[in-house]
Formats: C-alpha cells, structure tokens, sequence
C-alpha cells in the first residue's frame, strides 16, 4: 500500500506529506504537545468533511477550553483547509487502517473521545478504539444512494463495525434509516440534521467586494461568473457556455476554481484550446493590471473559495454536470449569491431540494440548460438579490444541527 501511495503522489506531480505520521510515528514535540491536555480527537476526511466539523469544532473550543483538539485528515488539500482553522490545537495526517499503526497512535494519543464526520468506516481503527475503550462518534452521518446498495451487499461484515459505534448523528431520517436498515441500533441513532446549515452566514461590504476584487485583479465593471469544485468534464462545458456568453457581447470574466488544485495544468490546456487567455491565482499581485472580460482566472490556491464567491454575480457549484454527486451547495446561500448545479448531487440530495424549493437554487440538467439560466441571471439581478436572500432564510430555518450533536458528545463524554 505504502510504494502505491508514494507512486500516485509522483503520477499527481506531488510528493505524499505526512508519511511518518500516517504510519504512527509522530516527533518527540507532537507527543509532548498530545500529552499537555486531555485530548478530543475528529476525524475529517478531506476538504468537503473539514469545512463541514467547524461549526463542530467552533462548540467544541468554546464548551471544552481544557481539552485539546486534534484534527486529521487523509487529503492534502484537507489538511491544508485544517492547518487554518484556529479552533484546533493540533492538524495530523490520518494513520493507514493497519492494526499496528492504528493502534500506535490511539495509544500515543489516548484521546478521551473520537468524533468521524461523515461516513468513513475504517474497520481496524474503530476495532482497536473499541478494544482500548475509546467512544467513538459519528457525526453529520448520510449513507448516499450511491453508497447504499453496496453496503447491503457488505452488511454482515459491515453490522458489528457500525454497533461499534457509541452514538450514530445523522444528517437526516433517511440517513438514519439507511443506517439502521444496515445494522445499527436505535439507541444509537440520532436525526441531528446537517451541520453545514450552522455556518454563519457572511455579510460582505461593498468597499470588502472592491478590495475583494483588487486582490484577484478583478475589475469593477464586468459580470464575475465563479465555478467552484469542478472536476474533468466540467470545465469544458463551462467554457462552452462562456464563450457562447461572450459571442453575445457581454462583458464576463470567469473564475474556475478546480476541486483539485493539481489539476490546474490539465485546465490550462482547455483555456489554450479555446483560444481562452488564463492567469493562474498564484502569479496575481496586487500591482498587476486587472483582468479583461473574456479571459479566465484559474485558482491553484487553496482556501479561496469564499471569498472569490463573494465578487461573483453567479455561483455554479461542480462536480454536478458529472456523476461525482456534488459538493457543499450551501456556501454560496451563505453569502447571499445564487447558486446553479447540475444532475449529480447525489450527496446533497436533501440540500439541492431545499435549496430548489425555496427558490435559491436552480438544477441544470446540461451545458444547454446551463447557458439558458447564466443568461436569465445575468439579465434579471433583482431575482438574483432575491435568490440569494432566499439561501440565506433557508440556512438560519434549518439551523441547529451543532447544537443537538453537542448535546450527544456530551452525554458520550459524562459516560
């Protein structure tokens, strides 16, 4: 597993960070530091996970000071969301679910409490959790409808690991049900709702926007068109519908933020095919000139997304006009803006139909319909403002899931 992983880290043109971690070896400091204070311990896969636990995390720092939080992740880009979230004391890179290394470091850290966030079942890391005596929690739960099927086919094996697990808080009662169908049981389950509504919701000044905008050299009198988390077989089609949008004679500038940053340069290739003049985030100044309408900014930086989505008149959220099953649809409701994704949101089914139903989304179904609705946004900005309130009311209406979690990891931690 081990020459595998380091060989994907050269195909991906990075080197894989973290190894020793990942093994179960940590540096004298990080033990010392793990040893200082009591140690509350979650577990975020990657970027989407990360971002979802702060609301978590934010509760946990304020209702626990004396306890250290320890976060971990698998991806890069996760831990790189992680190092930047002030709540935590300490970002590691997840150990490989080997029962040795697992072992290693639950010993090593001897946390009071795990939480995992979202579905991630790492059979060996939960037995030894159970062995040493360690809750483990389970938060912002969902089995997917892709997911589903394949865990019945599993769920035998799949029963004793979720029974495993001291409290299972799911997004929804679907989620729950599908868990309990797989094996779990009822004192274990809890419809908690979706932490993601528990952001805050951020109001951006206009004197914000234009220094928003002078950082990215972006300029004051275009249309900013911003699509975020795309993955490969998005970004043609968004160009498409971008240069259909041009040919009509409107002033746009588009910001292609890629879920994976490495990808960048597979990007850059489509912008030189289209004929598309692109600038990469990382080579912007301030002293630069602005950006032109018609050209494209490719962001190969991380953290960036909401401030970029803030300048934006338009959201488009990927990973949606590809069977990927979308990604976090509420970030853009979080600054007021409208947001548009495609068929595949498998992930966020309950979201996208909220979102839908209040009026501050629109589902496309493909690059023709993904034209159409830019164009009705783009020529009616008072629906736009409208849409974007819409998102806000649906966010602070469906608040609430930190606080009814808290009060599971509370009773997990008196127990």
């Amino acid at each position: 597993l081990v020459p595998i992983y380091w060989l994907r880290g050269i195909r991906y043109g990075k080197s894989r960070r973290g190894i020793r971690e990942r093994l179960g070896y940590f540096s004298a400091e990080q033990l010392q530091r793990l040893q200082q204070k009591p140690v509350l311990w979650i577990h975020a896969v990657s970027v989407g996970e990360t971002r979802a636990a702060a609301p978590l995390l934010r509760a946990l720092r304020k209702k626990y000071p004396d306890y250290q939080l320890l976060l971990t992740n698998v991806t890069e880009t996760g831990h790189a969301v992680a190092l930047k979230n002030r709540d935590v004391d300490c970002c590691l890179f997840f150990p490989f679910d080997f029962s040795w290394t697992v072992r290693r470091v639950l010993q090593a850290v001897c946390p009071e409490l795990v939480v995992i966030v979202e579905t991630e079942i790492w059979p060996n890391f939960i037995r030894q959790a159970n062995l040493l005596g360690i809750p483990l929690v389970l938060v912002n739960g969902r089995i997917s409808d892709r997911s589903f099927p394949r865990y019945r086919l599993v769920r035998p094996v799949l029963r004793p690991i979720l029974q495993s697990f001291t409290a299972l808080c799911m997004q929804s009662q679907m989620d729950a049900e599908r868990i309990a169908q797989l094996g779990a049981i009822n004192t274990q389950l809890e419809n908690t709702g979706n932490l993601k509504f528990d952001h805050e919701p951020r109001d951006i000044s206009s004197a914000e926007v234009a220094q928003l905008k002078q950082t990215y050299c972006l300029p004051e009198e275009v249309a900013i068109l911003v699509a975020g988390s795309t993955h490969a077989g998005e970004e043609e089609q968004l160009l498409s519908v971008y240069k259909k949008l041009l040919e009509q004679g409107r002033k746009l500038i588009l910001v292609l933020i890629p879920r994976h940053p490495e990808r960048c340069r597979e990007v850059q290739s489509l912008l030189v095919e289209n004929g598309i003049a692109g600038h990469l985030r990382s080579s912007l100044s301030e002293s630069k000139q602005p950006l032109q309408a018609g050209e494209v900014l490719l962001v190969d930086t991380l953290g960036e997304v909401l401030n970029l989505y803030a300048v934006s008149e338009i959201v488009f959220v990927g990973g949606s006009l590809v069977p990927v099953g979308g990604h976090n649809l509420l970030e853009a409701s979080l600054l007021g803006k409208p947001v548009l994704f495609g068929p595949h949101v498998q992930n966020f089914r309950e979201i996208s139909a909220k979102l839908i139903r209040a009026g501050a989304g629109v589902q496309v179904m493909n690059q023709q319909e993904l034209e159409r609705q830019s164009i009705l946004m783009l020529d009616d900005p008072i629906r736009c403002r409208a849409m974007g309130q819409a998102g806000r009311s649906l966010i602070a209406e469906n608040a609430g899931a930190t606080e009814r979690t808290m009060q599971r990891i509370t009773r997990c931690l008196k127990n």
